[in-house]
């Protein structure tokens, strides 16, 4: 495991309200030099108005924060880690998808939905 985190969208949607827990974890993992991963699917379902996000646009523009567009490879598995855990949340399994490859703790405001996906990832609860 990483020092990285990846984010899912409650997180992210916390980031933008201030919320200081999350605040203080992006803060440490900009002070250690962390990678950050945002699924693009963890950001469709958080950002609704870039120009008002400020907190958001922020984080998305630091050079440690790694952006993950659901591409072909991405949602295959996917759609296969979908068809093995009986779930259909597309954005809750490219979270597990994209923290399994960058080795990563996740951040979450919802731990349950994403260890039906996958039991054994190491979560941060916000």
């Amino acid at each position: 495991m990483s020092g990285g985190v990846t984010l899912d969208a409650g997180p992210l949607i916390q980031l933008d309200r201030n919320e200081r827990r999350v605040t203080l974890l992006l803060a440490r993992a900009n002070e250690t030099g962390d990678l950050v991963v945002v699924p693009g699917t963890a950001l469709a379902q958080a950002i609704r108005d870039p120009s008002r996000q400020a907190r958001l646009a922020r984080l998305l523009r630091q050079p440690r924060t790694a952006v993950i567009p659901l591409g072909t490879k991405d949602a295959i598995q996917v759609g296969r880690l979908l068809a093995g855990s009986g779930t259909s949340d597309i954005a809750d399994a490219h979270v597990v998808v994209c923290a399994r490859r960058a080795r990563t703790r996740v951040v979450t405001s919802d731990p349950s939905d994403l260890h039906a996906l996958d039991s054994s990832l190491d979560l941060v609860t916000v």
